[in-house]
């Protein structure tokens, strides 16, 4: 019997080390599918609702994620202008969506900050995290 440890073909990569897309394709991406998922949600219901919230949370961990090591910051102050984004797209054209109708544009704009202040704190806090998970592995694993 050999001793030697069998290794596998190739080198394999683990999920830290696999984001290598350009911050601002991430960004771009990650934008239009806020957008996707907000318009899909007002399809859905009157009001931006857990649909958009839950799809917010996994934009922010897939560009977290995704983007590669020299581009974290772009990635890193994606989630609340984003989040803030939209939320002000909203309160000019629907602000019914995210606050009371009647409400000007920074009413709205706060109010919807404000529902949504959940899945902003943890989508942001995802995306930081494991920002800062990736850029401690790979500062370990430098060759």
């Amino acid at each position: 019997m050999s001793s030697a440890v069998r290794q596998r073909p190739g080198p394999t990569t683990t999920l830290w080390e696999e984001g290598r897309r350009p911050g601002r394709e991430v960004a771009s991406l990650a934008i239009a599918l806020l957008l996707t998922a907000t318009v899909l949600d007002l399809l859905l219901s009157e009001r931006l609702g857990l649909f958009f919230d839950l799809a917010f949370v996994t934009i922010c961990v897939g560009a977290a994620l995704a983007v590669r090591p020299q581009d974290f910051f772009v990635v890193g102050v994606l989630p609340p202008l984003g989040m803030a984004l939209v939320v002000l797209m909203l309160a000019l054209s629907d602000p019914g969506s995210i606050a009371r109708p009647d409400d000007g544009l920074a009413q709205a704009t706060i109010a919807g900050l404000s529902r949504h202040g959940i899945p902003l704190a943890f989508g942001y806090a995802a995306c930081l995290g494991l920002l800062a998970l990736r850029r401690s592995f790979v500062e370990r694993h430098r060759g």
